[in-house]
Parts: structure tokens; sequence; C-alpha cells
């Protein structure tokens, strides 16, 4: 039994990330205590095709940006949010995170909290949001940063400024970087392959499977070793589908995305990064 309270915001916020009823909803935070992620899983296991996915969306409005050094060896990606889409689409504000983002790249920020002491002109990161909401009148912050260094990083942003990917490559290969970026938007997978898949992902996994084989009739009276195995064989659907290069390649359905890059002079992803507002 649940001991916290179940809002109609926080099962509204449910609905929206995961497609479920508003009953099926309730009952699911409820189930997990207010938990959303657990939540998300309790749905999963009752057999609701939810999507797999983590928190990387951190704010319903405003701008993300993505940026690379010149030399393309560093790229960054920052989320300037707020609480409108009226002020999400204003020019103003768009250069606002504009100048943000610059202002990383130029004194070569690591994290966010290095980036909130940056100063720009007379005034820190932190001061100039601090001014930027006392203009707008209402809650504006940078709540997410990401970097990433590489031989070759490119950056994309998707949309109204509302995606950022950074993606790092081990050789220059500008075509090749753009089109993973747009990929990587598109589909969002969780890691470059099957062997850098988090271990906690995948037990993850594997728990929802066991949980709906085992609502299976057809899988009554089966041991869990063999459940087990059989999980085994469908966490390859999961790689297929979760991972970046056993994706199929958007532009062109028939090979992977392993071969598009293989057929683009051997390139190899390092890492990528994905941030969007909600």
């Amino acid at each position: 039994m649940s001991t916290v309270t179940i809002s109609a915001a926080d099962i509204n916020k449910l609905r929206q990330a995961t497609g479920a009823g508003m009953m099926d909803c309730r009952k699911a935070l409820t189930e997990t205590n207010g938990d959303f992620e657990a939540a998300i899983d309790w749905l999963r296991k009752q057999g609701q095709k939810v999507a797999a996915k983590r928190s990387d969306r951190e704010a319903k409005e405003g701008v993300v940006i993505a940026k690379t050094t010149a030399d393309n060896k560093t790229g960054i990606v920052v989320c300037v949010s707020c609480e409108t889409d009226f002020v999400s689409k204003n020019a103003d504000f768009v250069a606002f995170g504009q100048l943000i983002a610059d202002a990383a790249i130029t004194n070569n920020v690591a994290n966010l909290d290095q980036l909130m002491e940056v100063k720009i002109g007379d005034l820190t990161v932190k001061a100039l949001v601090d001014e930027k909401l006392a203009t707008i009148g209402e809650k504006i912050g940078i709540t997410k940063f990401e970097r990433i260094d590489a031989p070759f990083v490119s950056s994309y942003i998707h949309g109204a400024y509302r995606i950022g990917v950074l993606v790092g490559m081990d050789k220059e290969a500008a075509e090749a970087g753009k089109d993973v970026a747009m990929q990587i938007a598109a589909l969002n997978p969780v890691a470059v392959d099957a062997a850098s898949v988090p271990a906690e992902v995948i037990a993850r996994e594997k728990d929802i499977i066991m949980e709906l084989m085992k609502q299976d009739p057809k899988m009554a009276g089966k041991p869990d070793e063999m459940l087990a195995k059989i999980a085994e064989g469908k966490m390859g659907a999961f790689f297929k589908e979760q991972t970046l290069t056993a994706q199929a390649f958007v532009k062109d359905g028939s090979k992977t995305v392993e071969q598009y890059l293989k057929d683009s002079g051997d390139v190899k992803v390092t890492s990528f990064k994905r941030v969007a507002l909600g």
C-alpha cells in the first residue's frame, strides 16, 4: 500500500511518458510508492507497450544547444529550461541559450558546476540566469550539461532546439557524424553497442522479460533455469532495437548503423550524448 500521496500531476506525468491509461498509471504509482521509474517498470511487467527509457527529459520547455570546438575535438550540449513555450520560442531566449553554449566552448568547461561559475562580461552564468529570471518573470535554469572529447565530434540540433546530440568518433567523418547524430535523435538508443549497455539496464530488462514469461500460460511449469535461457534469447531483440550499431540505419533500412559506418570508411563511434526536452 502506498504511503505517499499520488497527485493528478504525477499521474499525468506518467501518462505523458508512457502513453498508458489514467487508471493504470494511478495503479502503477500506488504499487511503487510514487517511484516514477519503478512505475514504468511495473507497467511494462503488466505487458504495457511503453518505452524502456530512461529519464533523459529534464524539462518540458526550453532550448537545447549542441556545439563543438572549431577543431571538432570537443563537443558540449546544454539545456536551458523555462516554464512555457512562449518563452522557449522567443528569439532572445534562444540567443541566451547560444550565449551559454558559446561560453562553455570558449572556457573549455568540463561540467555544469564549472559552467555556472564562468564569467560572461562582468557576471557569472549563475548571475545571468538569475537576471534573466527576473526579466522574464518565470523560472529558468540550466538543467543539463554533457561533454564529449574524441578524435572527431559531431553535433546536431533537432527540431526547434528540442533535442541536442553529440557523437564521438575515432576519425574525421563529418557526413557520417551528422547521419549518426540524426539516428540517435530519432531512435534514442541506450548505448553504442551491446557491450556498452550498463549492467543495471540489462538486469532491469531481464527482470521484466522474466516477469512477462511467468505470466504467459505457455510458459507455465517451465523451470526458472529454462526461463532464464529463453530470456537471454529475448535480450537479443532488445540489443537490436536499443543499441546504436545494431539498429537499422534510418536512411537505408537494408543495413545496420554498424554496416553504414563500415561503408563510410570503417568509422567507429566511441560515445554519444543525447539531451531532449520532454
